[in-house]
């Protein structure tokens, strides 16, 4: 794994020395940030490895540097000072570099997948919906054929429904026509027979008469 790191280090590391005046302890538990240029002057504070520092002045004779850490200045030894963090501070940096594009990659990985749902859903709406709509344009042709039918044969009902009823007109006026005749009929028929019944009634007579006379005719014989 600290091959690895070490490997990372090594590809996206970028030297981030800041204009000579930024240092940063070396690469050990702890250095002595002291009031003065020897051993003998006061500790201010202990420097942890990997704490930065501003570089104020640098003393080639006595080998001590002149710094301002967590604003507290002091000398420190100027061999303890490095340009670049320590490989630990780097490495646990690359870590959590590491640890943060891993989560990104697992975020984005992880919107892919719910993305590639959601297509695939998307996709499957999509079929039942077009399924759908070529049921209801079935339906609706259906519906359309069933319509003109329905009015074909309303139309059709209407036609017979006025010759019914114009049938229905012809047979009463031949039914008063007939009613018409059967009593105009019967009206004839009882003229007929009142004039045969009168002509009989005549015929008796003049009959009679005739009979009358001929016995009147031999009486008189």
């Amino acid at each position: 794994m600290k091959s690895i790191y070490s490997l990372i280090l090594l590809l996206f590391y970028v030297g981030t020395a800041a204009a000579a005046e930024t240092r940063y302890v070396t690469d050990q538990l702890e250095i002595t940030l002291r009031s003065g240029k020897s051993t003998r002057n006061e500790i201010l504070r202990m420097l942890p490895s990997g704490s930065a520092v501003e570089v104020l002045e640098t003393d080639a004779d006595s080998g001590y540097t002149r710094v301002r850490a967590n604003n507290t200045e002091g000398w420190v030894l100027t061999r303890y000072l490095m340009g670049t963090p320590a490989a630990r501070a780097q490495l646990a940096s690359m870590e959590q570099r590491v640890a943060k594009a891993e989560e990104r990659l697992k975020q984005v990985q992880d919107q892919l997948q719910d993305v590639s749902k959601n297509k695939t859903e998307a996709e499957q709406e999509r079929n039942r919906l077009n399924d759908q709509n070529t049921k209801l344009n079935r339906e609706l042709a259906e519906i359309r054929r069933v319509s003109a039918n329905s009015i074909q044969i309303h139309n059709e009902n209407q036609t017979l429904k006025k010759r019914t009823a114009d049938a229905e007109r012809q047979i009463q006026f031949l039914q008063q026509e007939n009613a018409n005749l059967m009593d105009r009929s019967n009206r004839d028929w009882f003229v007929v027979g009142a004039i045969v019944v009168v002509t009989s009634m005549l015929l008796g007579i003049g009959l009679t008469r005739v009979r009358w006379r001929k016995k009147s005719n031999w009486g008189d014989l």
